[in-house]
């Protein structure tokens, strides 16, 4: 298990350029997707052979490389996902990070030998689901992203020692509970569930009166835009103590589709940070690096809404 005052430092890779510069600027690990079972359709994944690449580039570097396969799984797919961890298995990636059962099972089944990181997508909340998942295998938890401070240490004194526990610190949040959301796949048929969310929840709405229906009142948040049902995005850059006296093993950066600017200057931040530099040196920067206000989401209780107000 990682020390808890030293934790790893996880950052996305969308792509090679992507991954190398996260590892430049001072990630420990990094987690990106293959062309199928991720949740970045949008990304630019991985195929078999690159990611082969990849994990010789992290290991030469003594890192680690993390592989999302933690879409929905439908019936129809798990022949194809059988097939696709069975080519996966000898990439020499350190953990595959799942959030189905089933998905599950067909590692420790065709890869017993790679790690099981379960996704935040399964909405782990309480020791009792961490202690199931571990023992199917599990050896790390990627807590729901709904759970405040307290609950995250509470979690991490009752869950198994051999456990390792990860948190989201900064990116981009869903309105759903741990990402599982429908808006898209209704407004746009597109299912987010299965790595093509259209990001419905920030687009710009107005309201309509069921007795005025061709008149649109507008709803206004700030510079005449409103996304009323996206949440600020998440920044724990001054709070990174705190989760560590929490007991979390993994910091984990979102943004797999985000561009290079954006993974050097968080990455950098929270690297920083992490070695010691005071994190006030770093907010404004984080926050010029995307349109929408940032918080610290449900740490420390109903989301705190504390940068750019």
């Amino acid at each position: 298990m990682l020390h808890a005052k030293k934790p790893e430092l996880l950052a996305p890779a969308g792509g090679m350029e992507a991954l190398k510069l996260a590892l430049e600027c001072g990630a420990d690990a990094v987690y990106c997707a293959g062309k199928s079972f991720g949740l970045r359709y949008n990304a630019k994944n991985f195929s078999i052979e690159e990611l082969k690449q990849a994990v010789e580039y992290v290991h030469a570097q003594d890192k680690r490389l993390y592989l999302t396969v933690n879409a929905l799984v439908h019936e129809s797919d798990l022949s194809s996902l059988r097939g696709y961890l069975s080519a996966v298995r000898d990439t020499g990636v350190d953990a595959l990070i799942v959030s189905d059962l089933g998905a599950a099972a067909l590692v420790r089944e065709i890869s017993p030998e790679i790690a099981l990181h379960v996704s935040t997508q399964a909405s782990v909340a309480n020791s009792q689901s961490a202690r199931m998942w571990f023992e199917l295998g599990a050896k790390r938890i990627v807590a729901a992203r709904e759970l405040s401070l307290r609950e995250l240490s509470e979690l991490r004194k009752n869950m198994p020692e051999d456990m390792e526990l990860e948190a989201f610190v900064h990116g981009a949040q869903c309105m759903a509970v741990s990402g599982r959301c429908i808006i898209s796949n209704y407004l746009a048929h597109r299912d987010a569930n299965k790595g093509q969310c259209a990001h419905s929840c920030r687009w710009s709405y107005q309201l309509v009166e069921k007795k005025r229906p061709d008149e649109h009142l507008p709803v206004i948040e700030e510079d005449g835009y409103t996304s009323i049902f996206s949440p600020y995005d998440l920044n724990m850059i001054e709070h990174l103590d705190d989760l560590i006296d929490a007991g979390i093993n993994s910091f984990k950066i979102e943004g797999r589709t985000k561009g290079v600017n954006y993974i050097s200057t968080v990455i950098s931040a929270y690297r920083a940070v992490l070695d010691g530099e005071d994190a006030k040196l770093y907010v404004e920067e984080l926050c010029a690096q995307t349109p929408r206000p940032q918080g610290t989401g449900f740490y420390y209780g109903y989301p705190q809404q504390n940068y750019n107000n």
